[in-house]
């Protein structure tokens, strides 16, 4: 069974979202989504200034299984990508919930956060 923190919010895509203290927050995939992706390969992050909607694809992830699209939870500007994975995308599989992690974004609609799943309704979701 895979890892999911309580205090982070989920998308049914595999993504999850953390608040840091200075209101913005911070996006990843999964612990359940990097091991259905096995060994990644390659990490393409988003772009630095980019101004994305909710559930717009902005990422991609690669493994030696398939390539996987990274969907921004909630909509906003995109301040900080995760160079590390450039050189490591395999931080992903390694602590998805901590170095793995790959953008931070300064949210423009906090409401859109209501629509994201907690971690019970998220680990219902994957024991399916």
């Amino acid at each position: 069974m895979s890892h999911v923190p309580k205090q982070l919010q989920y998308t049914k895509d595999h993504e999850w979202v953390r608040r840091e203290d200075d209101g913005t927050f911070v996006v990843g995939i999964t612990d359940h989504a990097q091991a259905e992706l096995t060994d990644i390969v390659f990490a393409e992050t988003p772009r630095v200034g980019t101004k994305v909607s909710a559930k717009e694809a902005l990422a991609v992830v690669e493994s030696v299984k398939a390539a996987s699209d990274i969907y921004s939870p909630v909509g906003g500007d995109i301040f900080e990508a995760n160079e590390a994975l450039n050189d490591n995308p395999g931080l992903i599989n390694q602590d998805p919930y901590g170095a793995g992690w790959i953008f931070k974004i300064r949210i423009a609609d906090s409401s859109e956060l209501n629509s994201l799943l907690d971690a019970a309704a998220y680990r219902a979701q994957t024991e399916k």
